[in-house]
């Protein structure tokens, strides 16, 4: 003879299950920004080996050209704010952000167009109970912790190799941070406008030829800016290569910066990725709301 069900055993409410689909739905909504960096580091791991060659075979190669080949030739220290350095001094912090920058032109560009077009995971995203903010949040975290380890791997190459190249390790660290945020100075405001293309015409191309590629040459990386014409040192003023540079040349050997500026370096960074920011925060919402 069958017994009646007890209150243990009895199957949950509705009201219960409700409350259990509230739970597990706010879980991701208080979190959702991790998830999205989570699936963008993932992500990563289909061209694993090509982060790894280039965040340690490139600044070997770098560096060796550099130390044992261009520095060999320029036997005349470097002049920088009044202070003579190395050849190799000067160059390597410029090397480091820019290593930082390139990542960011990496990540925040075809990657974010196969968000919204090609592979379509953004709108996925915005089905869950993930918002836009939070995918906007992810991907910028997830192009973050490669351009950490970019950076942190680069600066280790440049201390540990006998070199020269950091001379004040006890702030050159800091370089590997100053780095991460040259790259997302320039990142950021790339992935507002790789979010707002509707279709792949070149467009990530042209900014590798006519922004990345004169920003690398003319922002003070292989000689100091004030060398320059006039009329080309304002490509450095406005580039967030130059910005890094400088702050990383304070860090790695005391490169004698006013107070001003080294607040002015860091406060241009920080205003153009929270200007990009703002940008790609109201990009991501109007076009996962079509």
């Amino acid at each position: 003879m069958s017994t009646p069900k007890t209150d243990a055993t009895a199957h949950p409410s509705l009201d219960e299950l409700r409350a259990e689909a509230m739970a597990w739905g706010r879980k991701p909504r208080r979190h959702g920004s991790w998830y999205v960096t989570e699936h963008m580091v993932r992500a990563m791991r289909a061209y694993g080996w090509t982060i790894i060659v280039g965040a340690v075979g490139q600044p070997i190669l770098y560096l060796l050209g550099l130390a044992v080949g261009l520095a060999a030739l320029i036997t005349v220290p470097i002049v920088d704010h009044g202070q003579q350095v190395t050849y190799l001094m000067f160059v390597a912090p410029a090397l480091l952000a820019t290593a930082t920058i390139s990542v960011a032109s990496e990540e925040m560009t075809y990657p974010v167009m196969a968000g919204f077009k090609w592979r379509r995971y953004f709108y996925g995203f915005n089905a869950s109970p993930l918002s836009s903010p939070q995918i906007a949040n992810g991907v910028i975290a997830g192009a973050a912790a490669r351009m950490l380890v970019a950076s942190a791997a680069y600066y280790l190459i440049v201390w540990l190799l006998p070199f020269g190249a950091v001379p004040h390790p006890e702030t050159g660290w800091i370089a590997i941070f100053v780095g991460v945020l040259a790259g997302l100075a320039f990142g950021i405001p790339l992935m507002a406008y790789a979010g707002s293309i509707e279709d792949d015409k070149g467009q990530f191309a042209l900014v590798q030829r006519f922004i990345f590629m004169p920003m690398f040459l003319f922002s003070g990386t292989f000689y100091p800016l004030a060398t320059l014409p006039g009329w080309l040192q304002w490509i450095g003023w406005i580039s967030p290569l130059w910005h890094g540079a400088e702050l990383g040349r304070v860090v790695t050997y005391g490169a004698p910066i006013a107070p001003g500026m080294i607040v002015v370096h860091v406060a241009y960074l920080v205003v153009l990725a929270g200007i990009g920011y703002l940008w790609g925060r109201r990009v991501f919402i109007e076009r996962l709301a079509k």
